[in-house]
């Protein structure tokens, strides 16, 4: 039995950058597609997609690399845990490597990074940093 789901879907992740892959399969919910949703739009991650395999779904990330065949991800870590959850307020939102990198929160509002929950108002649990 799995505890912390976002946290394997960040270590699949991790091990995929790590062995070069260009895809990682991942077991889908809906938080895990927000999430994915932010990757991309912030440029972290080229593309996902969700497939139906009868059970609960399978969602393909599939990951950037620099010319150089660097990784776009250096460092993803989760940061509320379900032994500790971590919450913010909008106005103590740390920024990651001086905003090089990103915070993604779970808000009353959905699933935000640090920059929009700032706009949007919002404080919420602080669930991973991305640089």
């Amino acid at each position: 039995m799995m505890t912390d789901p976002i946290a394997d879907m960040l270590t699949r992740i991790r091990n995929g950058l790590e062995a070069r892959k260009t895809s990682v399969d991942i077991p889908s919910s809906r938080i895990k597609i927000e999430i994915c949703k932010i990757l991309k739009e912030e440029g972290y991650i080229l593309n996902f997609k969700e497939t139906d395999d009868g059970k609960q779904g399978i969602l393909t990330v599939d990951l950037k690399y620099t010319e150089d065949g660097k990784p776009c991800i250096d460092g993803i870590i989760r940061i509320s845990k379900p032994g500790r959850r971590v919450y913010s307020q909008k106005n103590d939102i740390e920024p990651v490597l001086n905003g090089l990198g990103i915070n993604i929160l779970s808000t009353n509002k959905g699933v935000l990074t640090d920059r929009q929950s700032k706009e949007e108002n919002v404080g919420g649990e602080v669930l991973l940093k991305v640089w």
